[in-house]
């Protein structure tokens, strides 16, 4: 093969599932020179993920596709969670609006047309080419660059290569990258059907945990018809053979019978919890399931994917646009592994802690359990708003500061315009106007004084972490918060360090 014919790009992605279509359209809005390949043609018309969080919606709204998604995504219904003995033991129920970063915190929606609309995005992207139904066969990393290779020929030369290519990732095993097994494993059968208005009828109006010893199990509601169980099995339970459709039918028989519907996925998994060792190999970046496996209690599957890819993308474009050179680049690129490996393994705890409240086998304890519980509230189950589960970023490119880690809260304006619409996703530096100080160039002012928001949604914020500004990175983290001009001379004297 000439030089001629290979293929030279910015930026090679493996895997154009939800982690890499996003990352896609993240670099090649930023002008980043992309290639991307999936062994499969076509968007799998299965769904996996059911839910996605506010965070993630943000991310939609940035690459310009949240007006095309929202047909397909409804608000997360409230949940109810039922003990031993069939009993109400807790209600979670959705925050009300002002929603802190302008979407409603909680969501489910319908994966197949969702990814679908991603890939048109990715697709009119001039400067990103897409090759479904090529595998990429092997790779070849040197100090410059990394050199893929394609079953049908094709050669394409990069300067880093991010791996979204799932759970069973062959990059991963390529570059001998070990998972560390966070000690959750259990079988369970995962059901998507279609209910029609009879078996809708018999249905609960909310999502439920039924937190039973003797097999525990989720029903989510999804948008329209659309209704999910995850069903945990016992040691003895074939996992083929549960997943046939007389023997789901079977399982679901406490709900519906074959006249109330269809079924439109049945499967069993393991769920695991799992973390790669390491994050990066030279210029080979893991990202999504290829990079962390977690249990679907919290529904953050897909949402860590598109929470890593996001952190990864205004990091790589930094570097491939040279504003950050030698070690500085270095640094930075190594902070997402750092970062992300961190609030994964925190989050994954967090998890299993879900988890282990609703999967107690132990009748004596799952008992204990429900005392507990209704204990808390008096006897009288209450209206427990759904709180943002996500922990703060705990090292990494942050500066020790009130609420750096943090998600910044996003503001909206006269006529309902969002910040990130108005003042784009770079960095920011957000201030009620009370600190006064010089702004680096490179740094987008946003001065609530001048442009007052309508919800309050940042003074709450403010508020709350004690002080009057927040310096916020391009994936809306705080890196650092200022209650006075020193402080904010000190922050600004940080970022320096880091960005200049």
């Amino acid at each position: 093969m000439t030089a001629q014919s290979v293929t030279q790009v910015d930026v090679a992605i493996v895997g154009c599932g939800p982690a890499g279509v996003v990352l896609a359209s993240l670099l090649g809005q930023a002008g980043i020179q992309v290639h991307i390949c999936d062994r499969l043609p076509d968007v799998y018309e299965i769904p996996r993920a059911i839910s996605l969080d506010h965070e993630i919606l943000r991310v939609f709204q940035q690459i310009g596709v949240i007006d095309q998604i929202k047909p397909f995504m409804e608000p997360f219904t409230n949940s109810e969670f039922f003990g031993v003995d069939g009993q109400l033991i807790r209600r979670m129920t959705m925050v009300k609006p002002p929603f802190p970063q302008g979407y409603t915190p909680s969501v489910v929606f319908s994966q197949p047309p969702v990814e679908r609309i991603l890939r048109e995005k990715v697709a009119s992207l001039s400067n990103v080419k897409m090759a479904l139904g090529v595998a990429m066969t092997k790779f070849a990393q040197d100090a410059q660059g990394v050199t893929l290779n394609y079953e049908d020929g094709q050669q394409v030369r990069a300067q880093y290569v991010v791996a979204c290519d799932g759970g069973a990732s062959s990059v991963r095993s390529e570059l001998n990258i070990g998972l560390d097994d966070l000690d959750f494993d259990e079988p369970w059968l995962v059901v998507d059907a279609w209910v029609n208005e009879q078996g809708l009828a018999k249905l609960p109006q909310t999502s439920v945990q039924y937190c039973e010893p003797d097999r525990p199990c989720t029903l989510v509601i999804g948008p329209q018809n659309h209704r999910r169980w995850e069903i945990s099995l016992k040691p003895h339970e074939d996992p083929v053979l549960a997943a046939t459709p007389e023997a789901t039918w079977h399982f679901l028989k406490r709900w519906l019978t074959p006249e109330d519907g269809k079924l439109w996925r049945q499967s069993s998994y393991r769920f695991h919890a799992l973390v790669a060792e390491r994050w990066c190999e030279g210029r080979v970046f893991l990202a999504g399931d290829a990079a962390h496996m977690q249990p679907p209690f919290l529904g953050q599957g897909m949402c860590q994917g598109i929470r890593d890819v996001a952190n990864l993308a205004w990091k790589l474009t930094a570097v491939l646009q040279g504003e950050l050179k030698g070690q500085a680049a270095e640094n930075l690129l190594d902070s997402y592994g750092h970062e992300r490996k961190a609030h994964v393994h925190e989050l994954t705890s967090r998890i299993k802690g879900v988890g282990a409240l609703i999967c107690e086998r132990d009748v004596d304890k799952a008992r204990a359990r429900d005392h507990r519980l209704l204990a808390e509230c008096g006897g009288v189950v209450k209206d427990t708003p759904r709180q943002d589960v996500l922990p703060a970023l705990s090292t990494g490119l942050i500066f020790p500061s009130p609420g750096a880690g943090t998600l910044f809260p996003q503001a909206r304006f006269h006529q309902g315009q969002l910040m990130d619409h108005l003042f784009g996703c770079q960095w920011r530096w957000v201030t009620d106007g009370t600190v006064k100080t010089d702004v680096p160039q490179r740094i987008c002012c946003v001065d609530l004084s001048v442009t007052p928001e309508t919800e309050g949604v940042v003074a709450q914020w403010l508020q709350r972490h004690g002080v009057h500004a927040a310096l916020v990175r391009p994936d809306h983290y705080v890196f650092a918060s200022a209650g006075n001009t020193a402080d904010a001379s000190k922050l600004f004297e940080m970022w320096r360090t880091h960005f200049n």
